[in-house]
């Protein structure tokens, strides 16, 4: 589904996101672990999030990891569509396969615009579209209000967009959602059929801390960057979108952090150049382990037992308690919510037999609601 509205803005929004005096579009540095803005430019301000898109795809994966629909031993089979797909890639042949592990370096590492579409075809049903509209509506579910994805690497489409802010909260939420996986962003070389890989992250092994995460590029949205490092206790994501040259987003995401951690542990207001710019705290859709909104809604999953259907996973309570509205008005069943502990809400309908369970799937699949059955 293309979101047509975000284009009537872009001209306005452009003007002073393309005059920036800096060499750069926008760039934000926040605290990952509370969510707090440190430093805001141009944040809400509409880009072409180019392969930082991939951040989304592996999202994606690394929850159809946790809840079994794939394995990182799984082999995955390359379409003639993705072994079309344009350079940066792999160059996969149509027919082979490739591991799924692999799949997740060749993301996290390379870039791989084939993977990328491997990736996709084989989490939804052989359609890259289809496995996009996903994105998008996840992307809504965690709170990205500015995005819209067409694809599932970020090769050029004018409808592919995004912000700063929208991609320091997926990165954010990739980090508190999947901490398991996040050791694939911090690869500083990956080895793939005796060919060696390099990361384009600069900041891996010259930055003090640093442990990831993404670089992007394409004529439309120039060189970005999104990078994180812990220092003293502190862990912190800088987002530069726009940068003229690979020398200019990797010096400004170093300023950023360094900037970022000399004001973390300071009681002091955002700095911005935008008025208008949120702050990812307010939205409140990677909450802290700590926070009491977790302990309110956690659920003793074990009273329910038996098989069960899951209707989503959700960063933010009043998102999941939408879904169970949708739910109740569609199916006339009654959910629940089950915390993961780790800021994220899952919604569920337990206690099923296998039978049960299927017709229940089947029925929301029938009513347009996305779901799948565990056990």
């Amino acid at each position: 589904m293309k979101v047509r509205k975000f284009l009537f803005v872009l001209p306005l929004l452009f003007i002073g996101v393309f005059a920036h005096a800096a060499g750069y579009r926008a760039a934000l540095v926040a605290d990952m672990d509370t969510g707090r803005v440190l430093i805001s430019e141009n944040a809400n301000d509409i880009n072409y999030p180019a392969s930082l898109t991939k951040i989304m795809t592996l999202y994606l994966t690394f929850d159809a990891l946790e809840h079994g629909r794939l394995h990182l031993d799984d082999y995955l089979i390359v379409s003639q569509s993705a072994a079309n797909a344009s350079p940066v890639k792999l160059g996969l042949t149509a027919g082979s396969k490739i591991r799924v592990e692999d799949a997740i370096s060749a993301l996290a590492v390379h870039s791989a615009n084939d993977v990328a579409r491997v990736l996709a075809e084989n989490l939804k049903g052989g359609k890259e579209g289809t496995f996009a509209s996903l994105m998008t509506r996840v992307a809504r579910e965690i709170g990205l209000s500015k995005t819209n994805f067409e694809n599932s690497s970020g090769l050029p489409d004018d409808d592919q967009l995004s912000t700063a802010r929208d991609i320091a909260l997926l990165s954010m939420a990739v980090y508190k959602h999947f901490p398991q996986y996040w050791k694939y962003f911090g690869q500083k070389t990956w080895v793939y059929n005796g060919k060696t890989y390099t990361n384009g992250n600069r900041l891996l092994g010259t930055y003090p801390g640093c442990d990831g995460m993404k670089t992007g590029f394409t004529n439309k949205s120039k060189y970005s960057l999104v990078a994180t490092a812990r220092q003293n206790g502190h862990r912190l994501i800088s987002v530069v979108l726009g940068a003229e040259d690979k020398d200019i987003r990797a010096n400004v995401s170093t300023n950023m952090l360094n900037r970022g951690f000399e004001l973390v542990g300071k009681n002091t207001p955002t700095i911005t150049k935008q008025t208008s710019v949120a702050k990812i705290a307010d939205k409140k859709t990677v909450a802290p382990v700590s926070s009491p909104i977790v302990q309110k809604y956690a659920t003793d999953a074990k009273k329910y037992g038996g098989v069960g259907v899951q209707f989503g996973a959700f960063s933010s309570v009043e998102s999941a308690n939408s879904m169970i509205g949708r739910i109740k008005n569609s199916l006339g069943v009654d959910a629940h919510i089950e915390s993961t502990g780790n800021g994220l809400y899952r919604v569920r309908v337990s206690g099923l037999t296998e039978s049960d369970a299927q017709n229940l799937r089947n029925r929301a699949s029938a009513n347009g609601i996305d779901c799948f059955v565990f056990h």
